[in-house]
């Protein structure tokens, strides 16, 4: 049998690793993320290999993410910014496990021009994979966006992350959704209805009253006969068109944008994007963080 190396992207919701023989992807386990492991994550890992390591021990596991977070398996260090790959790969944290060489790769780590400091772990595998891809995004200066509960906007010059800033619109939409009593919970799905309302949502960030909108959400229901589905898709559209103007402030970028995610909400921040009179193209968030961690561990995938 050939050797095989695993590598995996372990984040707060998920894991997912992959086995790789003769530098091709040939199988995939999925795990409890680490907010479900915690402290033991060394278990939570070896159950969801189990059946891999019957076959054979493998010859190196490369991991990155919330693995490598104070409350994951092994805490990990920050790469400071301005960090390319190589420095990147170099300052991750590396031990035996079983015999078998483990990398947990590092997080990133910038303090913004405002003093602010920020941290990530895990985007940063997509954004350098994502340079692996595509060769010309390691070019000049590029602004790569990650969407998702902490979004991430990243200034990239030369292959070199340069700054970031995490701003976590999936986090207070939900908390707006489920929490509060802006969001409706009757919602019947009625796509049409949603996207009218992330339509006027976008309409109300580019007018910069965000804030001040938030309550339409409720009110437009009371007064203006508005459904639930419009007010979810309003409370997007104004949170993300919001998360747009703020950040391209904050990063002084006036460029393009590069999106790297799952398909649906990379064409929501697309569509927002263009409101606001920016270009943007996308890439697989997946593929991207295995060309990431492909190269973090000297392999072509």
């Amino acid at each position: 049998m050939n050797g095989y190396r695993v590598i995996g992207d372990w984040g707060t919701s998920n894991l997912r690793l992959f086995r790789v023989e003769d530098g091709r992807i040939v199988a995939r386990r999925d795990g409890p993320g680490i907010a479900v492991a915690g402290r033991n994550a060394e278990a939570a890992f070896a159950d969801t290999v189990a059946p891999w390591l019957a076959d054979a021990m493998p010859l190196s596991i490369t991991l990155c993410g919330m693995v490598g977070a104070r409350d994951g398996w092994v805490e990990a260090p920050y790469a400071d910014c301005p960090s390319d790959a190589a420095a990147w790969r170099a300052a991750a944290t590396g031990f035996d496990w079983r015999g078998v060489p483990i990398a947990i790769m590092a997080g990133l780590a910038c303090t913004g021009a405002d003093g602010v400091p920020d941290v990530m772990r895990g985007e940063e595998a997509q954004i350098f994979g994502a340079c692996v891809r595509d060769p010309a995004l390691a070019q000049g200066r590029r602004l790569i966006v990650l969407p998702g509960t902490h979004s991430k906007w990243a200034l990239v010059e030369d292959g070199r992350v340069l700054a970031f800033r995490t701003v976590p619109t999936g986090e207070l939409f939900a908390l707006l959704r489920d929490g509060s009593t802006l969001g409706p919970k009757d919602s019947v799905g009625d796509a049409a209805e949603e996207a009218a309302g992330f339509a006027e949502g976008l309409a109300r960030a580019g007018e910069g009253a965000v804030l001040a909108g938030l309550f339409a959400a409720r009110a437009m229901r009371l007064r203006a006969g508005r459904s639930a589905d419009w007010a979810l898709g309003y409370l997007s559209g104004l949170l993300i068109g919001g998360e747009i103007a703020e950040a391209r402030a904050l990063l002084r970028a006036d460029h393009g944008v590069t999106l790297i995610g799952d398909a649906r909400l990379s064409d929501r921040y697309a569509r927002a994007l263009a409101v606001q009179g920016v270009e943007s193209h996308r890439l697989d968030g997946d593929a991207c963080a295995l060309a990431g961690l492909g190269y973090a561990g000297d392999m072509l995938v």
